[in-house]
């Protein structure tokens, strides 16, 4: 069975390209979706004042909440979904984990804001494209919101 990687920030965005992939309009056969959320890693100061294990169960917490809906979608399409929290800069542990898994594609929903804002403030979507080992699928969301 291939592994598909859906990152998700838990925006609608996200929600679009898991609706893509449980259409199965461009990705057929038997695959695993794991479902990833990235959280920045934070610095020791911080992690010295509020304590790790107050982190690990924010940073739980926060990633479950921005995956469920693009979980839920995909599970009503019957699809088997594993999810993952992941902590460091979103592009390079997506590649990661995508190495890792030997994943056959990576699924993004993009925001579309353009190149000289995605110049500016960089672009997951644009590095993961750049870097990936495996096609990357870029799923184009909804107009204006």
């Amino acid at each position: 069975m291939q592994n598909i990687i859906l990152a998700t920030d838990g925006s609608v965005y996200s929600d679009a390209a898991a609706r893509s992939v449980a259409s199965r309009t461009l990705l057929r056969g038997d695959f695993v979706v794991h479902v990833v959320h990235c959280m920045p890693e934070l610095s020791g100061e911080i992690k010295r004042l509020v304590g790790r294990e107050t982190i690990a169960d924010w940073m739980a917490d926060e990633g479950e909440r921005s995956m469920r809906s693009a979980v839920a979608i995909l599970r009503d399409a019957d699809f088997a979904v594993e999810c993952h929290v992941l902590v460091g800069f979103a592009p390079d542990r997506i590649i990661a984990l995508a190495k890792e898994l030997h994943a056959a594609a990576i699924v993004l929903g993009t925001h579309g804001r353009g190149a000289f804002l995605d110049a500016v403030i960089g672009s997951v979507a644009t590095r993961v494209l750049a870097h990936a080992p495996c096609p990357v699928l870029l799923v184009k969301g909804p107009a204006a919101i």
